[in-house]
C-alpha cells in the first residue's frame, strides 16, 4: 500500500513537472488580446499596408526590427527604445540602418486610440513583421502574443549578439544557438533576405581585395561582380544600396536561395550558407532543398519566426506595457 502511494506521489510530481513545462511554453498565446483589443490585427494589418504602399522597402525593415530586437535580450522592444550612445540603436547592426520607427510610432498610435495600455511593443513588432511578410507574398503564420517590453536596451549586448555580414558561418550558427535556434532556423531566417536593400559598405569588402588576397571573392558569379565593382567603386559611396536578392527585390520568395547556388549572394553571410567549406556539412543542403521547393521554405520560415519570437519573452508581471515606444515608462 506504501509503494502504491509512492508509485502515486511520483506521478503526481510528474504531471505537476509537466504541466508546469506547459506553462512555461504557453505563457505567449495567439488569442491573448482576444478579450482586451480584438481589434489589434486589423489595426497592425492596416497601418503595415499603408507603411509598404508608401515604401515597399518597408517590409524589410520591419521584419529586420523584429529579428534584431530578439537576438538581444529576447523579444522585448529594446531595439526601439532612444537614448544616448550606448542603446541598441547605436550598435554596428543598427546604426544608421535600423529603419521603420516612425511606422512602429504610427501603429503604437492607432492600437492606443482603440486599446489604451494593453499592447506592447514588443508584440506590435512581432505582428508587423508577420504582416510585412505575407504584404510581400510570403507565408502568414498565427503570431503567439503576450509579450512585455523590456526596460534595458544596450549596443554592447546588440554588437555581441547581433549576427554580423562579415562574419564566418561557425560564429553565425554560435549566434543562433546562444539564443535556442538551430541550423534549419539559420538558413530558412536568412532567406528573410529575399527582400530589401543593402549598403555597398557591407559587401564591398568582397568586391577588389577579399580577405587581403589583393583579388576579389572567388565565390562571387563573375557578372555580378562587374556590376558591383561599378557600382561600389573602390573609394565610392559606401552608403549606396542594391538589392539583397539580385532580379527579386521586392517579392518574398524562394529566388535569394536559387541566386546562392548561382554564386550571386550578396553579402558574404548569405553566400557562405552555400559556398563555404563548413557549409558542405551544415547549411548547403537545406539551401538547395530551399532553392528547389518553395512550400518548405515557407513551411519552415514561418516555424522559425515562432521560434525567434519565442526567445526570452517578458510575460506575466515582468517588464511593462510601454506608453511610448522610445522610452520606458516613467
Amino acid at each position: 500500500m506504501m509503494k502504491s502511494s509512492n508509485n502515486f506521489k511520483g506521478y503526481s510530481l510528474l504531471v505537476i513537472s509537466l504541466l508546469l513545462c506547459l506553462g512555461v511554453r504557453s505563457q505567449l498565446t495567439t488569442d491573448f488580446y482576444s478579450k482586451t483589443c480584438p481589434t489589434l490585427l486589423s489595426i497592425v494589418r492596416k497601418q503595415v499596408q499603408n507603411a509598404i504602399k508608401t515604401e515597399m522597402r518597408m517590409a524589410a525593415s520591419l521584419l529586420r526590427l523584429h529579428f534584431h530586437d530578439c537576438f538581444v535580450n529576447g523579444c522585448d522592444a529594446s531595439v526601439l527604445l532612444d537614448g544616448d550612445n550606448t542603446t541598441e540603436k547605436f550598435a554596428f547592426g543598427n546604426i544608421n540602418s535600423a529603419r521603420g520607427f516612425e511606422v512602429v510610432d504610427a501603429i503604437k498610435s492607432a492600437v492606443e486610440s482603440s486599446c489604451s495600455g494593453v499592447v506592447s511593443c514588443a508584440d506590435i513588432l512581432a505582428i508587423a513583421a508577420r504582416d510585412s511578410v505575407l504584404l510581400s507574398g510570403g507565408p502568414t503564420w498565427r503570431v503567439l502574443l503576450g509579450r512585455r517590453d523590456g526596460a534595458v536596451s544596450s549596443a554592447t549586448q546588440a554588437n555581441a549578439a547581433l549576427p554580423s555580414p562579415f562574419e564566418a558561418l561557425d560564429a553565425i550558427i554560435k549566434k543562433y544557438t546562444d539564443v535556442g535556434l538551430n541550423i534549419t532556423d539559420v538558413v530558412s531566417l536568412s532567406g528573410g533576405h529575399t527582400i530589401g536593400l543593402a549598403k555597398c559598405g557591407t559587401f564591398d569588402n568582397r568586391l577588389f581585395n577579399f580577405s587581403g588576397t589583393g583579388a576579389p571573392d572567388s565565390t562571387m558569379e563573375a557578372s555580378m561582380l562587374a556590376d558591383l565593382q561599378s557600382f561600389c567603386p573602390v573609394n565610392g559611396d559606401s552608403n549606396r544600396f542594391t538589392a539583397l536578392d539580385r532580379n527579386s527585390t521586392d517579392l518574398f520568395d524562394n529566388h535569394y536561395f536559387k541566386n546562392l547556388v548561382d554564386g550571386k549572394g550578396l553579402l558574404g553571410s548569405d553566400q557562405i550558407l552555400y559556398s563555404s567549406d563548413l557549409a558542405g556539412s551544415t547549411t548547403k543542403s537545406l539551401v538547395e532543398s530551399y532553392s528547389k521547393d518553395l512550400k518548405l521554405f515557407f513551411t519552415d520560415f514561418a516555424n522559425s519566426m515562432i521560434k525567434m519570437g519565442n526567445i526570452s519573452p517578458l510575460t506575466g508581471s515582468n517588464g511593462e506595457i510601454r506608453k511610448n515606444c522610445r522610452a520606458v515608462n516613467s
